[in-house]
């Protein structure tokens, strides 16, 4: 009974969620609608979270829309096949992570990375929103640049949509106010559709929505598949990395266990699901989770119950044709608004600047690629990851010299990348003190050693002995030792390898 209660409750913000996200990424109300039906029921028993709630989301939607814009005309036939195309690659590769038990890749992704590309596709969300919120109708161009067009003529400006608007945005965040379970969307969009047909509004309105039931279809534009293929491939990792953090944060609030790779492959389902019924790419909603985790549910079954009750609901979707365009807008950007963490990215720089950097240049790529914004995080990941390099590369060493003796503490990881350096730092402490006669190398510091900084200090170890210089190394760390004992046992004071023990990794 408590799954019902639950999944019931996540239904009410659900339906017109769906029909919003739906607009955001160009596509008919209809299309929504659908992508929250059979995927939840698919999903449900084969995740691993009795709390996340798979359906559409403003992010999978940006992305969609960015992936799809550029290429064809939204709304269009070809564009709705197209999504659901981009939905079954989100679906095939998120299920063969699964399968292969990659689940763990969830956890690559940086945070500043994470951080910085939400508060960017925040931006573009809300951005995209705005004219529609004034009821204005900017000319052809960019996100950025319509939303200043449209707050740059305020003679454009539609009082009736700007009173919807904001009707919805104190209904919605307002009722957040006085009860978490507060179903503000629900009456945000119910007011509007009353008031909408009892004041004959002439603004934008949803329109007529198809009132039938998702039907198996496999018609996909194919040829497409190449082009589409790395945006899906961006969208399931990034579409899957945001709601692990909610995922994990409720086991360890229950004390549960949860398995990412049981997560991947339900999402996985979830997708081919949407995709064949004629949906969307579908995600982990935050906002619908946290809510189904307040209404008391238990297991899995009450995102079946959601997808049960949304499906029940479709004969009569007819019902929001004289919904204002400008409420979904509404409900949009309070979403939206919950993804921007500017104050956030900018006190990372407080903590570290190299991260720091990373997230801002995430920000900045996510907007300048716009709406192709899955670029923006791919250009954030390859910053994330040059900083890493060059942190892991950037090796120091303290330098003591005393009475011809010399003891060297390299600081860092010793791998390839490092360890050309720590030759250079070893080898100019010894044209500097051309007296030394003993070599002491303390690797307490060395978080790990590999094969090729091995052989690097195998090479100095044999250098030093020609020229007459005792080498000693000390304080090896225990994942490093077998590798140094088996390479270079009985030298530099490090015991014999035994040839019973067990093999070092390579």
């Amino acid at each position: 009974m408590n799954d019902l209660l639950a999944g019931v409750a996540v239904s009410l913000v659900l339906v017109p969620q769906a029909m919003a996200y739906a607009e955001l990424a160009g596509l008919p109300a209809t299309v929504g609608l659908f992508a929250a039906t059979v995927p939840l029921l698919l999903a449900a028993p084969l995740g691993s979270s009795p709390y996340l709630q798979t359906g559409p989301t403003a992010m999978t939607a940006l992305l969609t829309f960015g992936a799809l814009s550029t290429v064809s005309e939204p709304g269009a036939d070809d564009y709705v096949r197209m999504a659901a195309l981009l939905a079954l690659i989100v679906g095939v590769v998120r299920l063969a992570m699964g399968l292969v038990h990659l689940g763990t890749m969830a956890y690559l992704m940086s945070q500043p990375v994470l951080l910085g590309f939400a508060t960017g596709a925040a931006t573009l969300i809300i951005s995209s929103q705005l004219p529609t919120a004034l009821g204005t109708h900017p000319p052809d161009g960019g996100v950025l640049n319509r939303a200043w067009w449209s707050l740059d003529h305020p003679g454009h400006w539609q009082t009736s949509a700007i009173v919807f608007a904001a009707v919805t945005v104190v209904i919605v965040v307002g009722g957040r106010k006085l009860h978490r379970m507060f179903p503000g969307v629900l009456v945000a969009v119910t007011i509007g559709i009353v008031v909408s047909r009892m004041t004959d509004y002439t603004g934008d309105t949803v329109g007529a929505v198809n009132a039938s039931f998702p039907s198996l279809d496999l018609a996909l534009p194919w040829s497409s598949l190449g082009s589409l293929l790395v945006t899906g491939t961006v969208i399931a990792l990034v579409g899957f990395a945001e709601p692990t953090a909610l995922a994990r944060t409720f086991a360890a609030q229950e004390r549960q266990r949860w398995d990412p790779d049981k997560e991947l492959i339900g999402s996985g389902v979830a997708n081919i699901g949407a995709a064949l019924t004629g949906g969307m790419p579908v995600g982990g909603s935050f906002a619908r989770s946290s809510l189904n985790h307040l209404a008391g549910a238990k297991t899995r079954w009450s995102g079946a119950f959601s997808g049960l009750t949304v499906l029940i609901f479709l004969p009569l979707a007819g019902v929001v044709y004289t919904l204002p365009r400008a409420v979904l807008a509404a409900i949009i950007i309070t979403a939206g608004m919950n993804l921007v963490h500017y104050v956030s990215v900018i006190r990372i720089s407080s903590y570290s600047r190299p991260q720091g950097l990373v997230a801002m240049v995430t920000v900045v790529a996510t907007l300048a690629t716009a709406p192709r914004v899955d670029r923006g995080i791919l250009i954030g990941m390859t910053v994330s990851l040059i900083v890493h390099l060059w942190r892991e590369i950037d090796v120091h060493s303290e330098i003591e010299h005393s009475e011809k003796s010399l003891l060297a503490k390299p600081r860092g990881v010793l791998w390839f990348g490092s360890s050309g350096r720590i030759a250079d730092l070893l080898n100019n402490a010894l044209a500097e003190h051309p007296d030394t006669e003993t070599v002491v190398i303390d690797l307490a510091g060395a978080g790990r050693v590999d094969y090729s900084a091995t052989l690097v200090i195998e090479q100095f170890l044999d250098d030093a002995e020609s020229a007459g210089i005792e080498v000693f190394i000390t304080n090896v760390s225990p994942g490093a030792e077998p590798l140094l004992r088996r390479k270079l046992g009985g030298r530099a004071g490090l015991p014999e390898w035994n040839a019973e023990q067990v093999d070092p990794p390579a």
